[in-house]
């Protein structure tokens, strides 16, 4: 008897999926819960595990978009399970016979043969052997192999040096709504950005002293986003309205902090959400961000995991960016952006002095937060980043032991 695998409902809003890819080949035996395939929702990545065991006919091609319901395959549970490929018996290797090899003729550079000239140059250059192309005979690495290489690096031996080729790929379901979300929010809101700048001396002292530590009793690394996290919680139970959302002609003020974490993804732009950050520790903000950061890069996020959220927080410095105007992620109000950071010269006391500067920009929906709200904002938090002793209290330690 033959059970179909219908796609599963992943989600309310969700009512088609793609085939990204068959795990299991077509006609292969599959054992029961293995993964067989994977999906893709216009919000995350999804498998679907064989039901039963048997033989797997597949129905849908990899890249059709499928509706919820619809038969992606079938699993023939009656079918005997094939045995299996490694047989018992030794098999008698036949004992080579050695055959007289030239002198000078090749030389071998780790597992890659090549020709006595050639193994110089990759010595001499440190070239990667796994970035060249042989072209000798029996796979040998010649030396016009290794000088083209060097001569055009990050171009393929044999291709063009100037191409005009054009590569045409399908938008992803992914793809399309980041693209969708991106322009409904530029259309519907109205959006500003303020910026600033914040000196990172102190946390960076911080870091230095006390990572090692951390880390041993943590098992995290103390990184910038728990102190920006932290900084961002205060700030927003101080300023509600950065804190809130429309909701048709009302504004929901939240009185929780869920902060989103902009992620590159290997598919695009994902932003998981950091529940009730304003009551985890330095430590659990660092452990929930590698939790969802991990799971991103391998597609394993849910739904639930990337709903939500009442303020993002996004990070071009990883990628060397010194100022952008980040966008909001709708249906939020508000998003900071971090940059990376640059030693510049600041004058300070009348002196010049070399300090670790980093832009801080925030994007805001003017519709709901006002000038004095956001720069009085974006200020806090350059208040609490460049003095960590507030994060304790989120205010001066002194004042707050006289009660002040």
């Amino acid at each position: 008897m033959a059970i179909e695998i219908k796609i599963p409902s992943v989600g309310e809003s969700i009512t088609e999926v793609t085939l990204v890819k068959w795990l299991k080949k077509d006609g292969e035996w599959v054992e029961r819960d293995v993964v067989i395939a994977e999906l893709e929702s216009e919000k995350a990545t999804f498998e679907i595990n064989a039901e039963q065991s048997g033989i797997l006919k597949t129905i849908a091609v990899e890249g059709d978009t499928l509706h919820i319901g619809d038969i992606a395959c079938s699993i023939d549970t009656e079918a005997e399970k094939p045995a299996s490929a490694t047989s018992e018996k030794a098999v008698p290797t036949a004992v080579p016979t050695e055959t007289p090899v030239l002198a000078n003729t090749d030389t071998k550079t780790g597992d890659i043969k090549a020709t006595p000239v050639a193994a110089a140059i990759i010595a001499d250059k440190k070239v990667d052997t796994k970035s060249v192309t042989a072209t000798g005979s029996n796979g040998k690495i010649l030396k016009q192999d290794v000088l083209e290489l060097l001569n055009n690096p990050g171009r393929k031996p044999g291709t063009e040096l100037f191409g005009r080729n054009t590569r045409i790929e399908k938008m992803s379901n992914l793809r399309k709504t980041i693209s969708r979300r991106l322009v409904e929010a530029k259309n519907t809101t109205a959006m500003l950005t303020t910026f600033n700048e914040v000196d990172m001396s102190a946390i960076m002292d911080i870091r230095a002293k006390n990572k090692d530590k951390f880390k041993e009793l943590h098992g995290v690394n103390l990184g910038f986003m728990s102190f920006f996290t932290k900084a961002c919680c205060y700030a927003l139970q101080e300023w509600p309205a950065v804190n809130a959302m429309i909701d048709g002609e009302q504004i929901l003020y939240n009185e929780f902090c869920d902060i989103s974490i902009a992620v590159s993804a290997p598919k695009g732009l994902v932003v998981p959400v950091i529940r009730n950050a304003e009551s985890l520790s330095m430590a659990g903000i660092e452990q929930k961000v590698v939790e969802l950061a991990t799971k991103a890069k391998d597609n394993k996020l849910t739904i639930e995991e990337m709903s939500g959220g009442t303020f993002t927080i996004t990070n071009g410095g990883v990628f060397g960016s010194m100022m952008s105007t980040p966008i909001i992620n709708i249906p939020q109000s508000a998003i900071l952006g971090m940059h990376k950071i640059q030693d510049r010269p600041m004058a300070i006391n009348g002196q010049v002095v070399i300090k670790p500067m980093m832009y801080l920009a925030l994007s805001y929906d003017h519709r709901i937060i006002d000038g004095r709200e956001s720069v009085s904002f974006l200020v806090r938090v350059k208040e609490l980043l460049e003095n960590p002793a507030l994060l304790l209290f989120g205010k001066d330690p002194v004042k707050s032991l006289l009660e002040l």
